[in-house]
């Protein structure tokens, strides 16, 4: 399965995302997004183009804090998912959501903007960055790849 994975998009609506996300998005299984859509409509038009599994953003409208989770576990072929936006300064922001979640394989989160790609404690941790920037591209089947992808 391939999932196509965006965060802090902080945009009014989905064409003001960079064409080679929205094109990348037409390609996977499902989209996840780790919070600051800002907007409702980003969120609604995402889900025109795939299944979505999301969280809330601290720049995220109350409509958007009432309808999403702040963190969410689920499972693609096998592998447990912890899904968080992440909070405080961007130093050591890996280390602290990797504290929120126990028996999962993968983390993916954001908040930061800064990329991230890399395993702590046998956990992949993965953040996109900011979605005007870079976007990943997970596949998980017998065998997890991630790829980070810079927008332009």
């Amino acid at each position: 399965m391939k999932l196509g994975i965006i965060s802090d998009t902080h945009v009014r609506n989905i064409d003001d995302l960079p064409r080679t996300i929205r094109s990348a998005l037409n390609n996977v299984d499902m989209i996840v997004h780790a919070g600051d859509f800002t907007h409702r409509s980003v969120l609604d038009g995402l889900r025109l183009i795939k299944p979505v599994k999301a969280v809330r953003g601290n720049m995220d409208s109350i409509e958007l804090r009432r309808m999403l989770p702040e963190r969410d576990i689920f499972e693609v072929n096998g592998r447990k998912v912890g899904l968080i936006h992440g909070s405080g300064a961007p130093w050591g922001i890996a280390e602290r959501v990797r504290r929120q979640f126990s028996g999962v394989d993968i983390i993916i989160f954001g908040h930061s903007h800064e990329p991230c790609n890399r395993y702590i404690q046998g956990v992949l941790l993965l953040n996109p960055g900011q979605a005007r920037n870079s976007f990943i591209l997970l596949s998980i089947d017998d065998e997890v790849k991630a790829q980070l992808l810079k927008v332009g």
